[in-house]
């Protein structure tokens, strides 16, 4: 009996110490203030650049037609505002047309905007082109135009770009001709340099 009582007497002990069992006590902590994080762009577009161009394009001259390689230089200025990107770019392209025996000469003066998205830049362009070509049979071209279009860049590096673009270049009664008109769409691929 005695071993009974000491056994019921141990059990109401371990029940009790299980059932209250040992709390810390609470401290109140102050709040601790988040600093705002804060997003850099990843890549910055201001700068000047220069480099090089190289692609095709198409001559649309009244009733004729053909075909052209287009390269060159070029080279400009940006600025990155943040979400946009302006700026403005000289560009020169020797014109080799399939039909034709000389080279011709294309000049533009153009506005770009963009938009920054890091590393890649989708952007507008418009400008002045001006085209000096001899189109054999005592036609000399030496007309300036409207040049507008569209392209993106991407940076390789920080300092190297490539990028691709499509202008069109509108020339009005070329040569004084009423009605003759000639229209030109070019499409090159580009890789530049910032400075």
């Amino acid at each position: 009996m005695k071993f009974a009582i000491a056994a019921l007497g141990a059990s109401l002990f371990a029940v009790s110490a299980h059932a209250g069992g040992y709390t810390a006590p609470v401290t109140e902590t102050a709040p601790v203030a988040v600093e705002p994080v804060v997003v850099e762009s990843a890549s910055d577009w201001t700068g000047f650049y220069a480099g090089a161009q190289w692609g095709q394009g198409n001559a649309d001259l009244g009733d004729a037609e053909t075909d052209f390689d287009a390269y060159g230089i070029h080279g400009g200025y940006m600025r990155d505002l943040g979400n946009w990107v302006v700026g403005g770019e000289l560009d020169y392209n020797q014109i080799d047309a399939d039909d034709l025996d000389e080279k011709g000469d294309l000049t533009r003066l153009r506005a770009r905007a963009g938009y920054d998205m890091g590393r890649f830049m989708p952007y507008v362009t418009a400008g002045a082109a001006h085209l000096s070509q001899d189109l054999g049979g005592g036609i000399d071209v030496s007309e300036t135009a409207f040049s507008y279009g569209i392209g993106a860049d991407y940076k390789v590096t920080e300092k190297v770009t490539v990028g691709a673009e499509y202008t069109r270049q509108d020339f009005n009664d070329v040569d004084n001709i009423d009605g003759l008109d000639l229209d030109t769409d070019m499409v090159q691929v580009r890789a530049a340099y910032r400075f």
